[in-house]
């Protein structure tokens, strides 16, 4: 009760935040209603057959999931597979991109009410949570119905890992409600252990994103790369893509383009930038424009060959374009986001960039350090990120040696730690064939 309490009091003090972001930036305007599991359901209600119910919050865990859910239709073709997220970002990329689900759906709201209204329509058999999202009126009523809860992926990032050791019995409360936490690396399960997860419930399972399927695969995408190059033409010279950007990146990036710009042997070279959150297309489009480099945007583009600088403001259309990047660079490492994926490029053995503050990715980075399969920064100036960057960019595309062995050591690195998807269906199969009672 006093949690729901709190909930309920955070939620309406956040209300005014919910509501400028609703009035100038048009979010949160398209998961109010699924989040609070009003009708219409997103579910097929009269389809009784079990189901597999697998959260994954935004984008990035959506992605990482796709192995599995294609893994987990293979394993059990009788159940239904329902994919929730909460963002409306993460939402898009599950309905463009995951084909194997039977319903994509918004996670409830935490209240008892939303939570019982989702699960009666769901009827799972057994809740698979991406990463590290635990909600304890998710959890408890789960629990109660005796439905297994299992953490796949799981990790603790260097910055919750302190944060929840403040809320101690909270978090033991929380843990002890999980049948089982498959987790990334041996430190994430030794985290998991200290914060109160049971010792017997801890399993190093490995990393979902080395499984990750090759983007070439999805026709739907290979389609969306053939009319991007035919609007943007981007096999007709050097490109550089950064992907998933932040607040305060994009002008380092466009500095460190104009510097590149001025060598003589790189006066074609093109730039592509894709922001990493919608509500700030517009911000960097204005920002892009005063460069005086030639910019198009994806969203009002029609045939725009010549562009030297490209807006991707669309949602779900990035793993397309890694395919005719020359050099990547992956956003929020810059600054202190903690970085982005690094996976989708390497698939197309590219070489990649990233800046010094990649905490989120911390052993995938740390992995691909020790093949040599990427470059990292270590300026933490703006100044002194833009020359680096400059730098690097100029290095990797003169040195076609160089950018190729990058790119293969990347490839390499994904071949080589694939596993953790045949580990994670055999976990979740045995929670399904023996339920535990917690």
């Amino acid at each position: 009760m006093l949690y729901s309490l709190l909930y309920t009091l955070a939620f309406f003090a956040l209300l005014p935040y919910f509501a400028y972001q609703a009035i100038f930036n048009r979010k949160y305007l398209g998961n109010l209603r699924g989040r609070l599991w009003v009708s219409p359901f997103p579910v097929n209600r009269e389809d009784q057959r079990p189901a597999i119910w697998l959260h994954a919050v935004s984008v990035g865990e959506t992605l990482a999931a796709k192995s599995l859910i294609v893994a987990l239709r293979r394993q059990f073709p009788n159940h239904r597979l329902v994919i929730s997220t909460t963002t409306i970002t993460g939402q898009a990329v599950a309905r463009q991109q995951i084909a194997e689900a039977d319903a994509v759906c918004y996670f409830p709201f935490d209240w008892r009410f939303t939570v019982r209204r989702a699960l009666d329509a769901v009827q799972p058999e057994i809740v698979v949570l991406m990463e590290s999202e635990l909600w304890l009126n998710f959890l408890t009523e789960c629990s109660h119905r005796r439905i297994p809860t299992v953490v796949v992926n799981g990790r603790i990032s260097d910055r919750s890992f302190p944060r929840s050791q403040k809320f101690g019995f909270f978090i033991r409360k929380l843990y002890c409600l999980v049948a089982q936490f498959l987790m990334q690396s041996q430190l994430d399960a030794e985290r998991a252990i200290q914060l109160g997860a049971p010792v017997d419930r801890v399993v190093v399972s490995g990393n979902l994103k080395y499984d990750i399927r090759g983007t070439g695969e999805s026709p739907k995408l290979a389609e969306t790369a053939r009319q991007l190059n035919e609007i943007f033409a981007l096999d007709r010279a050097p490109l550089i893509v950064a992907g998933s950007t932040s607040d305060g990146e994009e002008k380092v990036l466009l500095t460190a383009f104009d510097q590149l710009r001025m060598l003589k042997e790189l006066p074609t070279v093109r730039l592509l930038i894709a922001p990493r959150h919608p509500e700030r297309f517009n911000a960097v489009a204005e920002l892009i424009e005063t460069a005086t480099s030639k910019f198009a945007r994806r969203s009002t583009a029609q045939t725009t060959t010549d562009a030297d600088i490209i807006l991707l403001d669309s949602i779900g259309e990035l793993a397309a374009m890694y395919r005719f990047a020359s050099v990547v660079f992956i956003g929020g490492s810059l600054v202190t986001v903690g970085g982005h994926n690094i996976l989708e490029p390497a698939l197309f053995a590219k070489p990649i960039i990233v800046g010094p503050h990649t905490q989120n990715f911390r052993e995938i980075t740390g992995e691909f350090l020790r093949r040599e399969a990427v470059i990292q920064l270590n300026a933490t100036n703006a100044n002194e990120q833009a020359r680096e960057l400059c730098q690097a960019f100029a290095e990797l595309l003169k040195d076609k040696n160089l950018a190729e062995r990058l790119g293969a050591n990347a490839r390499q690195a994904i071949e080589d730690n694939r596993g953790a998807t045949a580990r994670t269906v055999a976990a979740i199969a045995n929670l399904i064939k023996h339920p535990p009672i917690l």
